[in-house]
């Protein structure tokens, strides 16, 4: 009986061990919120029940992710819980912090960044009322960065696989600082392939990618929802990173199992920003239909689309994604009439100057009670 009982056990932990890379439920099956930000376009699928998991191709370079609890995805990381005490069995006390704290970027009539710019060139717009006063105000040229890069191996990019990968490598070269910042790489196509965990080094994210190979099918939407649930929203929290997602796809999903704006609901949550580059050429099948999904989800987070014309334009589209990330504002505000409900928020960022551009993501999500 000892022995039954004892193999039962070692049983169920394996099976919680291997649960780890499951491709969760999405928040909004969890929590309804009271107001969510209307979609330009209805999404395209309906998720099932039953997701299937996130899978490693290379076992050696299989991510440990524990799972995330829904209670954690609920808390919106602008109003990040605050814990004092050590970890070694003294009780955590909780502090909720009801400050908003939002990245953007400004570029005048010429597409150029405006860097100069002080807080009172801007008015700030929360859920339809201006804020009373922002905390603070200060441009970030030199955030540590934390990206994650998201290609797609499916088949329908294999003509410009291989360029798109050495793009990849010379944007991580030029851009990742040695213990400064971070970065992963994930490859999708039927399957989620986690190739390089986060690291600084850029030589095992080179690695990473060319060990990429174009497969089948699609998993677009669960690839950005897995890298902002799973990675992105599981690292440390701190106002003075920049979170981001470089997503190099032609735009077509047809495996996945959330929606496209469940995925942007988690890089909302886990304060991402996305940017994409779109791998179609003009001319080909629905490339105005994919390249306009690539824009929903970039524009919805303060990211950036870029639709390059031949294959060294995508070299182009990356040093312009390394200019973006070194060319930014942050400001902090506590929201008017702000309560714990889980509802989502709008955010608009406005410039005095005019010909100014300012970009930032639309909204956030308040934490629940």
């Amino acid at each position: 009986m000892a022995m039954i009982l004892a193999w039962l056990l070692a049983f169920a932990g394996t099976s919680v061990a291997q649960s780890g890379n499951d491709l969760p439920s999405a928040p909004s099956a969890v929590i309804q919120q009271k107001n969510s930000p209307p979609p330009p376009a209805p999404a395209p699928q309906t998720k099932p029940t039953d997701p299937a998991p996130a899978e490693t191709h290379n076992p050696a370079a299989k991510a440990d992710v524990p799972p995330l609890t829904d209670e954690k995805a609920s808390v919106s990381p602008d109003a990040p819980d605050k814990s004092e005490g050590s970890n070694g069995g003294a009780p955590t006390i909780t502090k909720q912090v009801n400050e908003v704290n939002v990245v953007f970027t400004v570029t005048d009539r010429h597409n150029k960044y405006v860097k100069d710019l002080t807080k009172g060139d801007f008015k700030v717009i929360d859920d339809e009322k201006p804020i009373e006063k922002m905390n603070s105000f200060r441009r970030e040229a030199d955030l540590p960065l934390q990206v994650g890069l998201l290609i797609d191996a499916s088949g329908s990019i294999r003509e410009r696989f291989k360029f798109e990968q050495e793009s990849a490598i010379e944007f991580l070269n030029e851009t990742l600082r040695p213990h400064f910042d971070k970065a992963f790489v994930l490859g999708f196509d039927s399957s989620l392939e986690m190739t390089q965990d986060f690291t600084d080094s850029t030589e095992s994210l080179s690695r990473g990618i060319r060990s990429l190979r174009p497969g089948t099918a699609t998993r677009l939407y669960d690839a950005v929802y897995y890298a902002c649930r799973e990675k992105l929203l599981q690292s440390a929290q701190s106002d003075s990173v920049r979170r981001a997602i470089i997503l190099v796809s032609d735009g077509d999903d047809n495996a996945s199992h959330v929606t496209r704006e469940e995925a942007i609901e988690m890089a909302l949550r886990a304060d991402v920003i996305i940017y994409t580059i779109s791998t179609n050429y003009a001319g080909m099948g629905d490339t105005d239909k994919n390249d306009k999904i690539l824009e929903r989800i970039s524009d919805a987070t303060g990211g950036r689309t870029f639709r390059p014309f031949q294959p060294q334009d995508v070299a182009n589209a990356f040093a312009q994604i390394q200019d973006d990330l070194r060319s930014q504002y942050a400001l902090s505000y506590h929201p008017a009439d702000f309560m714990h409900d889980g509802r989502y928020r709008t955010i608009e960022i406005m410039a005095d100057h005019k010909g100014l551009k300012v970009r930032s993501r639309h909204g956030y999500y308040a934490p629940a009670q």
